[in-house]
């Protein structure tokens, strides 16, 4: 890969037979080997009570993983801001960028990542953000996390910190066209959800650029797209080793909550569910194949970086697709 940058995304994913902390010990094995091979950022998601997932709080993990790592910038993907007083957030992530300056990313969207009894309980009500408030709520990160703050009235200014001598990166995250717009009037960075998003992110991505107006934090319009990848080295092996994402999207419409099962096991439970059509995973293949396409996946959208997500059972099956897309 030469023509955009490559970053990862990860969910701390518990596989069949693994604890919580073996699913955090592997994302920061993953992140460790992302920033030895040179990859832009790791990020890591927000979603609750899922048996499959350990990534419940962005904002701790990614204080753990970049202790543990050296260069590569860090960050959530994402903080979702309807379950958070963004004050909060503000704090969190200027305390972050004081430890580990200019390794900060503060990726945010507006799902709540989590069925409605875990959002009560998350806020104490079901109702998400609507759109003016979620937009207040960006804008007001934005301010906090800059050198001016708010004024907030009698003189008073307010701020996530009190003596910040750099900022992290403010991302919008969507998977639709909703946060591209915004993302575009607000003068942010923007992600595309591709790994799970229903429209073609080269539409997606050039509303985004046509629409960008420049602000404080950038003056040109600057883009991601994520899309999921594993990498065999064959076609089957490459089949084989996707049976478990491919199970878990299945899962997901059947409302079925479990761990990540084992290829051969996966393979076997789709097909006595006559799931063999159903693909979890966007870009299946061998090392120059994978190459190649998400090549022709980043001229053909025009985006400025790349990111990757690997649903898979093991963590070596996550570095092995990460070494090869990025050798």
């Amino acid at each position: 890969m030469s023509s955009v940058p490559v970053s990862v995304l990860d969910l701390a994913t518990v596989s069949q037979g693994a604890t919580t902390a073996d699913a955090l010990g592997a994302t920061i094995d993953l992140a460790r080997a992302a920033d030895r091979l040179g990859a832009r950022r790791f990020w890591v998601a927000e979603h609750h009570n899922m048996a499959s997932v350990a990534a419940t709080n962005p904002p701790v993990l990614v204080g753990a993983i970049a202790a543990r790592t050296e260069r590569i910038r860090v960050g959530s993907g994402g903080v979702m801001l309807p379950n958070h007083s963004p004050y909060v957030i503000a704090e969190q992530f200027a305390m972050l960028e004081a430890l580990h300056p200019g390794r900060i990313d503060l990726g945010l969207g507006r799902a709540p990542g989590a069925d409605p009894i875990t959002s009560w309980a998350l806020r104490r009500t079901q109702e998400g953000l609507g759109h003016e408030e979620f937009t207040e709520h960006v804008r007001l990160l934005d301010a906090w996390l800059s050198p001016h703050g708010v004024r907030a009235g009698m003189g008073h200014t307010l701020k996530a910190t009190p003596a910040a001598t750099s900022f992290p990166e403010i991302w919008l995250l969507g998977s639709s066209d909703y946060s591209a717009r915004l993302a575009a009037q607000l003068g942010l960075s923007f992600a595309y959800a591709g790994h799970f998003g229903q429209i073609d992110p080269t539409e997606v991505i050039a509303l985004y650029t046509q629409g960008f107006r420049p602000g404080p934090r950038l003056g040109a319009p600057h883009s991601m797209l994520c899309t999921s990848v594993i990498v065999g080295e064959t076609d089957e092996e490459a089949q084989r080793l996707a049976a478990p994402s491919a199970l878990q999207w299945l899962n997901l419409r059947r409302d079925v909550r479990e761990p990540i099962q084992t290829p051969d096991v996966a393979r076997e439970r789709l097909e006595h569910l006559d799931g063999g059509a159903i693909h979890g995973t966007k870009i299946i293949g061998t090392p120059d194949a994978v190459r190649a396409e998400l090549d022709g996946l980043a001229r053909r959208t025009g985006v400025d970086e790349l990111m990757i997500v690997t649903t898979a059972h093991d963590v070596s099956t996550k570095i092995a697709t990460l070494e090869a897309v990025l050798n």
